[in-house]
């Protein structure tokens, strides 16, 4: 890819912290309806709370990934796609074709339609799954900008759905619920240790890949750092809606800017790094963390014990029970405020896939043609209509059960982490300056969950398909 010499910028003043939240949200958001409302709550409802423990370990996993995503576009202003094509010309083909199998199987959205259909009578969820992918269209094709309308609508579900799911473990969970919780943050479960005879380890490696946004979904982060204008990404442009433009090709910038290496410059990375990290740590870990930890709670005080094998039918079986011991109308609520969470969550990554997959194509073919102007734009929408139509091939061809899709789709997505996370440790140690570059300990952090992902993927992989 060409690259553009430049003068080389100041880097800016970290901006108030207030002012700095919003990405995480995002991010967060990508997660609430895979790991967070399906696939822990699932397995908890089967095997108890001892396994508590993994969803934790994921979503710290999570954390440390995501921040060395967020490093690389905090001090270049451009996402680590564009990073990743200087080390691996192959990168763009392997992200945009991974990315649209990973998540273009729509078992999120199918499984917000089942439970919104459910609280309403529909008898057959599939219909309303369409409409559901129909709408995600034409709300992120709507908008003035795109990042802007994700942040709210994001910010505004989490901030509504968490409290609701936290007032109803503190009031259905009994004293003991809450200390085996904290037993299964041990590992420790009713006659077992850590992971329970019988358990599917390939719905567990699904469920710790989800423990946050998981597969490529994480390498989004840097669109969004870069978006909303942090550090470098100051001087970075932004995905504007799909009419915004009439279908002027505009002449883009995807690499970024350098600045000075010196003391000044440092000194606003690092404000910016404490910033951006204590911003991450409290929306995406906490938030995460504790939705994650409610909602488990929240399965095993409902229905451990009964039959949740099949399916979503568990959560289905939460909402009765909720039912039962409170009032009609709370079941209902939750059920539906479990919808709504899924939706924005299918939203959320439908948003993200189409980013990665247009930023990847666009530096191909900026690369091939050393031709600036390009609809970045029309790419986007062109590649987010694409997968609505997939996922309505797949629902007309009837293939919408959702547990089978998500899990699916999360073994395919644990692969894909241990790949991103191998290269953006390479690129940050290869392309950002040394003062810039992660500390000892972060790099043997990356390490441990680098090895973690391949030996897991690998023995899952193995054991499901060659073994």
């Amino acid at each position: 890819m060409q690259i553009k010499k430049t003068d080389k910028k100041i880097f800016p003043k970290a901006i108030s912290f207030k002012k700095l939240i919003g990405p995480s949200f995002i991010i967060l958001a990508l997660g609430l309806g895979s790991g967070e409302v399906i696939l822990w709550p699932y397995m908890v409802s089967n095997y108890g709370l001892g396994i508590v423990w993994g969803a934790l370990l994921g979503i710290t996993f999570q954390y440390f990934i995501n921040m060395e995503i967020e490093r690389y576009a905090l001090v270049k202003g451009e996402s680590v796609f564009v990073g990743l094509h200087k080390l691996w010309k192959g990168s763009i083909y392997w992200f945009i074709i991974s990315t649209f199998i990973g998540f273009g199987l729509p078992g999120i959205v199918a499984a917000a339609a089942q439970l919104v259909a459910h609280v309403f009578g529909f008898s057959n969820f599939k219909w309303l799954a369409i409409v559901f992918l129909l709408a995600i269209g034409l709300i992120l094709s709507l908008g003035k900008t795109v990042y802007g309308m994700m942040e709210k609508i994001t910010r505004t579900i989490i901030l509504l759905g968490v409290p609701f799911i936290f007032v109803l473990a503190i009031i259905l969970a009994t004293k003991m619920d809450w200390f085996l919780l904290t037993q299964g943050v041990l590992g420790r479960g009713e006659g077992y240790h850590f992971l329970p005879a019988g358990i599917s380890f390939m719905t567990f490696l699904a469920a710790f890949a989800y423990s946050g946004a998981g597969g490529n979904l994480n390498l989004t982060q840097s669109i969004y750092i870069k978006e909303k204008g942090y550090g470098m990404g100051k001087y970075a442009q932004k995905i504007s809606g799909l009419f915004a433009h009439k279908g002027i090709h505009q002449e883009i910038k995807l690499s970024g800017e350098e600045c000075e290496l010196n003391h000044e410059n440092l000194v606003r990375f690092k404000a910016w790094w404490k910033k951006i990290s204590l911003e991450h740590l409290l929306v995406f870990w906490f938030i995460g963390g504790l939705s994650m930890l409610l909602l488990m709670i929240l399965s095993y005080a409902t229905v451990f014990g009964l039959d949740n094998k099949e399916g979503i039918n568990f959560v289905i079986n939460e909402g009765v029970v909720i039912s039962k011991t409170l009032f009609p109308w709370v079941g209902s609520l939750f059920l539906f405020v479990l919808g709504v969470m899924l939706f924005q969550t299918q939203l959320g990554v439908m948003d993200s896939t189409s980013r990665i997959m247009a930023e990847n194509f666009a530096i191909q073919k900026i690369h091939k043609t050393k031709n600036n102007k390009i609809n970045l734009s029309k790419i986007y929408f062109s590649f987010l209509w694409a997968q609505i139509a997939f996922g309505i091939i797949l629902f007309l061809c009837n293939f919408y059960e959702p547990k089978q899709l998500i899990v699916f789709g999360a073994v395919i997505n644990a692969v894909a982490m241990f790949v991103h996370i191998g290269l953006v440790a390479i690129l940050n140690n290869r392309e950002l300056p040394k003062m810039f570059r992660p500390s000892l300990i972060r790099k043997i952090i990356i390490t441990i969950i680098f090895v973690f992902f391949g030996f897991f993927s690998s023995f899952v992989l193995f054991s499901n398909f060659f073994g």
